[in-house]
């Protein structure tokens, strides 16, 4: 096959997780009302903690930030996915595919890097009570904040323009329902040797990077409080990591299983299904773990609740 550098005019299609025409209807419903809870139950977090000065404290500001970026993710990918099945169109622009994949990178690792954050501030209110307010102060809370933010940039940054030095051929047919990173790679007719040894070699200091360190002040976490002497004080310290420990659970979980998948080389649709609990239901669930599980979001939301009138 001869290859051409499409890049200024070629259009990618976005295959979607089905091509049968009678299981668009139910995936427009289903997508549709999950975007609507992600970003209802998202939003309804971020008015919560940004209402209530009881819950102006470093873990609570992670929260919200958290759920700003869940909705950014969602929003990024399946408004898209929503109007290509409304529409039966399934192009999306070079310009455009690229764009939604430098956002989905740059979302996908600030998630990551913020439940990493998450767990050094949960390690050291338990671990460290009385420096608590003293190390947790907002100038660091800022700091961490802003280093996540670079760090995703940059990361994004990188992966995007080494995608610009590739050359497409005729096939442009994405397997997937939005423009992941791999997949764009696997379309170039041109060398991607070091598209993909970039690939594993960002995706490995990421990912055992992070783990690590959540797996650190876990296992800080845990020591400390077996050393509580009381049932009910274990409980109570191991109450206020549950909820987090909830959402890396189902974040890594999900992410492995995206990662098992395709080392077993499975079928691309199983991929792309793969692939949806990690970019639409992890951010549809992270509001429901954090305010069920949390009295303080719960007597927040209440309070913010019995303010709308004929509530």
């Amino acid at each position: 096959m001869k290859s051409e550098n499409y890049t200024h005019v070629l259009e990618f299609l976005l295959l979607g997780l089905s091509q049968d025409p009678e299981l668009q209807p139910f995936l427009f419903g289903v997508f549709l009302s999950m975007y609507l809870i992600t970003v209802l139950g998202n939003l309804f977090i971020i008015l919560a903690v940004s209402s209530d000065p009881h819950l102006h404290i470093p873990m609570y500001f992670f929260l919200s930030i958290l759920s700003f970026v869940d909705i950014s993710l969602t929003s990024t990918i399946v408004p898209k996915m929503l109007l290509n099945i409304l529409t039966g169109n399934k192009a999306i622009t070079y310009t455009g595919c690229l764009t939604q994949g430098y956002f989905y990178l740059v979302l996908m690792c600030m998630d990551n890097l913020l439940l990493t954050v998450m767990a050094y501030d949960r390690y050291v209110a338990i671990c460290l009570p009385l420096h608590y307010t003293v190390i947790m102060n907002p100038h660091l809370c800022g700091l961490l904040i802003l280093l996540s933010w670079v760090i995703s940039i940059m990361n994004a940054l990188l992966h995007s323009l080494m995608i610009l030095r590739l050359s497409f051929c005729t096939d442009l047919e994405i397997p997937h329902f939005f423009c992941e990173l791999p997949q764009i790679i696997k379309l170039a007719c041109s060398d991607t040797l070091i598209n993909n040894i970039l690939v594993y070699l960002v995706s490995s200091i990421l990912g055992v990077g992070p783990v690590s360190g959540i797996i650190f002040s876990y296992v800080r976490i845990v020591s400390s409080i077996l050393r509580i002497p009381s049932t009910g004080g274990k409980y109570k310290a191991f109450s206020t990591c549950g909820s987090h420990l909830s959402s890396v659970s189902l974040f890594y979980g999900t992410s492995v299983g995206v990662y098992l998948s395709s080392a077993a080389h499975l079928s691309p649709k199983i991929s792309a299904v793969v692939s949806v609990l990690y970019t639409v239901v992890t951010p549809m669930m992270n509001p429901f773990i954090y305010s069920l599980r949390n009295r303080d979001i719960k007597g927040a939301l209440k309070k913010m609740i019995s303010t709308i009138p004929y509530f």
